[in-house]
């Protein structure tokens, strides 16, 4: 029960951070609306969006003993299974990661890998 409540607050932090952080000030004007469209709808497997694409950036990954881990800030970070999204299919094909920071902490709320379907 304990992390249920854990997960809960943490799934709320992303979604308000994500809330006051994303913004659109003109830099991704040249991104087709059908690219804009899959950023905007891209909704985590506990129910929480990911944000919006201002949030969601592209990046390289690897696999490592069956986990996802992603380059932040040049650091590599294991992707949470909670995180992992492979049923919305991938648009730009490229993989993309969304996270916050929190308290000096970076928390991965979404990944979609390049090949998901």
């Amino acid at each position: 029960m304990r992390r249920l409540a854990h997960v809960a607050v943490l799934a709320w932090l992303a979604m308000m951070a994500c809330a006051a952080l994303a913004f659109d000030n003109g830099q991704y004007d040249n991104v087709p609306p059908e690219i804009r469209a899959w950023f905007k709808s891209v909704i985590a497997p506990n129910g929480v969006p990911c944000c919006d694409i201002s949030d969601g950036h592209r990046t390289s990954y690897d696999v490592r003993g069956g986990a996802y881990w992603v380059p932040i800030e040049g650091e590599w970070m294991m992707v949470p299974e909670r995180a992992v999204i492979r049923d919305r299919g991938n648009p730009v094909g490229e993989a993309v990661v969304w996270y916050v920071h929190h308290r000096g902490s970076i928390i991965i709320s979404c990944f979609v890998p390049a090949d998901a379907v």
